[in-house]
């Protein structure tokens, strides 16, 4: 006969390993979607930047 229990002990074992292993990394993973997250918006700036002075230059040439 299958037991009910036989699927709950090693899933209630994998849990506490992912909970002592998510313990030890500090938040590092948290800090490293912030970073991550500043770094993009500001790439998005500076491009956006490049963008506007471009067309602004290609808008004041004179073709007549």
């Amino acid at each position: 006969m299958f037991r009910l229990d036989n699927l709950v002990r090693p899933a209630r074992a994998h849990l506490a390993e992912v909970r002592r292993h998510a313990r030890g990394d500090a938040g590092y993973t948290t800090e490293t979607i912030v970073v991550t997250a500043l770094l993009a918006v500001l790439g998005l700036t500076v491009v956006g930047i490049i963008v506007a002075k471009v067309t602004a230059r290609a808008n004041g040439i004179d073709l007549g």
